[in-house]
């Protein structure tokens, strides 16, 4: 971004690399000779150890000094000028993509071939909730969260803290997201997802090599808003970032336009008299900071954001908690039905073992029960994330346009409808979307009826 100032690169002139060599010299040679000691004391204990000893003794076993921090090569994060802050960092954070490549490299990470590797980021509120139940529903929300992660092998980094204490409330993704970039070089992509969004497909896995190859922002979007210049165009409860330069560029622009820095007022003013749905309203957050971003700068961002709409990378709850019951009751039909070259569907099998059974149920419920793998609006699929923006669990808060009962109802049918897909390979699911209650699944299931 134009302006912004270069951060500089650690260097270690020769003269000082030779100066520093002459001071371990000392220390390294006697590392050396201690570790040459410990060989030797262990291989005279382990000779010690095969004899007999007297009285029954334990033979005693050496301890080998570990490679440490110093051991190590030299990385970035050895630059005393280095910030997680998003707001109060000295310099902004420049050449991260040669620094993290580095540090891959240094690390025998650099596998070009292997999986992009995600972490998902997610968080609450430091307090205690407000809301009847709101912490009990966190709780939940947060162990789905895990399970999803734990079947795709996905690391969950759960934060409850201000990294800044201006940026609050909506705003508080951001230092949080850009520090997990910075602590994770590891990751490919860092996955926000707000507290209050359910997964409710356990078998979809996101096509990051394939569909979203080239891009570094991944959002859900409604093309009609988006045409209108709505600030409801994209929801940012959920989205994908690329762990590159481009985003921390992104993440910080979009900081600049937060509560914690002085042109917040007049991003603001910008802001809500651009978006057509906004005129006359003083509430500016940070989704609206967001579309106001990439819309009015696509020729900028366009080529590196993907605004999905093929599926439900986030679907909206009024428009799905009530056919959760249908939708089990189709994918059910299609494990009933299987022959013998999927007879597998219906078979007990190990946890660890989910992905691939998870791809023969995708298999075998294509083009049987309508609609794209991971949901959508034409069809009953199983929607991968289901929303529930609005209801605020947490705060009590919720819009006045939806009742409590229907919010809490619809976070527990989904929850259920979740967990019943875990919880079947433990053997096991629920008496009913709003029962917790469990139980046993017959062998066959679902061609024999659990027992009620």
């Amino acid at each position: 971004m134009a302006g912004w100032s270069e951060a500089a690169p650690l260097r270690v002139s020769a003269s000082q690399a030779a100066a520093s060599s002459k001071r371990l010299a000392p220390a390294s040679r006697a590392r050396d000779a201690l570790v040459f000691a410990a060989g030797v004391a262990a291989a005279v204990l382990a000779l010690l150890g095969s004899a007999s000893v007297p009285g029954g003794g334990i033979p005693l076993m050496a301890a080998l000094p570990a490679p440490g921090p110093d051991d190590a090569p030299r990385t970035f994060y050895d630059d005393p000028e280095l910030s997680y802050d998003a707001v109060r960092g000295r310099r902004r954070l420049t050449g991260w993509d040669a620094k993290r490549a580095a540090w891959l490299r240094s690390r025998g990470l650099d596998r070009r071939h292997a999986p992009e590797r995600v972490v998902m980021v997610s968080g609450s509120q430091p307090e205690p909730c407000k809301g009847a139940a709101g912490d009990h529903l966190l709780l939940r929300t947060l162990k789905n969260k895990l399970d999803y992660c734990r079947l795709h092998g996905i690391e969950l980094l759960y934060n409850r803290d201000f990294l800044h204490p201006a940026m609050t409330s909506y705003w508080a993704k951001i230092p949080i997201v850009r520090a997990a970039m910075v602590a994770h070089p590891d990751a490919e992509w860092v996955w926000w997802v707000d507290s209050d969004a359910v997964f409710t497909d356990m078998d979809f896995s996101l096509p990051l090599a394939t569909r979203y190859a080239g891009k570094n922002f991944v959002a859900y979007g409604w093309p009609d808003k988006i045409a209108n210049k709505s600030w409801l165009g994209i929801n940012n409860g959920v989205f994908l970032l690329r762990n590159c330069q481009w985003s921390l560029d992104l993440l910080d622009e979009w900081a600049r336009m937060g509560p914690a820095f002085p042109e917040h007022d007049r991003w603001a003013k910008t802001v809500l008299g651009a978006l057509t749905d906004k005129g006359g309203s003083t509430w500016f957050d940070d989704q609206s900071a967001l579309v106001y971003l990439l819309l009015f700068n696509w020729e900028r961002l366009g080529e590196k954001a993907f605004i999905e709409t093929e599926y439900f990378l986030m679907a909206y709850w009024l428009d799905i908690v009530g056919t959760l019951d249908g939708v089990a009751a189709r994918y059910e039909a299609v494990e009933r039905a299987a022959r013998s070259g999927s007879s597998g569907l219906r078979r007990r099998h190990a946890e660890r073992e989910h992905l691939r059974y998870a791809a023969a149920r995708n298999a075998a419920v294509r083009g049987v029960v309508p609609g794209p793998a991971g949901g959508g609006y034409k069809g009953w699929r199983r929607p991968l994330i289901t929303h529930f923006v609005g209801c605020q669990p947490c705060s009590g808060e919720q819009n006045p346009m939806y009742t409590k009962q229907s919010c809490d109802d619809g976070m527990r049918a989904a929850l259920g409808f979740a967990g019943d897909q875990v919880l079947r390979a433990y053997g096991f699911r629920h008496a009913g979307l709003l029962n917790d209650s469990v139980r046993p699944l017959p062998f066959d299931y679902p061609a024999a009826p659990p027992s009620r």
